[in-house]
């Protein structure tokens, strides 16, 4: 029987099934070499070094990511449902969720930098359509909603046996009710 033919594709699919079960600090060379059933050769043939290799990983997780979040909104409720979308993402992957929020960030110094580099600039006008305010009130809004999200998420996939999903909800409903309300009176 011919030997099997290690892809690219392979290596990074097998280190991000290794990040995603135990996390980023699983993923070595022998891991995924293990996975695979391989020598390390063909990993080093792709991979250049290991932050190379968990750079890989990582962008895997990001597009799970984006998969997971398109497949779990709801258009009518677009702002929302993201938030959620999130959250239950943390409940079910909370290995992935850890990736994807704890990277460093490099060329940030204030929330505004954090908020243009991680969102969509479309994001404010939708928003602002959506809820009939204006894009500032908008930005303030979805920036609140970030980063509470991110908190909310952090804690719900850090917790053990864990917090039940409906109460994580409920505070994000909160939060969102109180921060949609400071923005709609234009307080910053």
């Amino acid at each position: 029987m011919p030997k099997q033919r290690i892809t690219k594709e392979m290596v990074v699919e097998a280190a991000f099934e290794i990040a995603r079960a135990g996390g980023m600090e699983q993923v070595t060379v022998g891991s995924v070499a293990q996975r695979l059933g391989c020598s390390v050769q063909p990993i080093y043939s792709y991979c250049e070094s290991m932050d190379g290799l968990r750079q890989a990983a990582a962008e895997r997780t990001g597009q799970f990511i984006r998969e997971y979040a398109a497949a779990h909104i709801r258009p009518q409720d677009l702002f929302r449902s993201m938030g959620q979308a999130y959250l239950q993402l943390a409940k079910e992957e909370p290995e992935l969720f850890k990736i994807f929020i704890l990277h460093r960030r490099r060329g940030i110094s204030s929330l505004k930098d954090l908020y243009l580099q991680e969102t969509d600039p479309r994001v404010a006008d939708f928003i602002a359509a959506q809820l009939n305010m204006d894009a500032v009130q908008a930005r303030q809004l979805h920036l609140n909603m970030l980063i509470y999200t991110i908190g909310l998420g952090t804690v719900f996939s850090v917790t053990e046996p864990g917090i039940p999903a409906e109460e994580i909800f409920a505070q994000q409903e909160t939060a969102f009710e109180a921060f949609f309300s400071i923005a709609s009176d234009g307080k910053k």
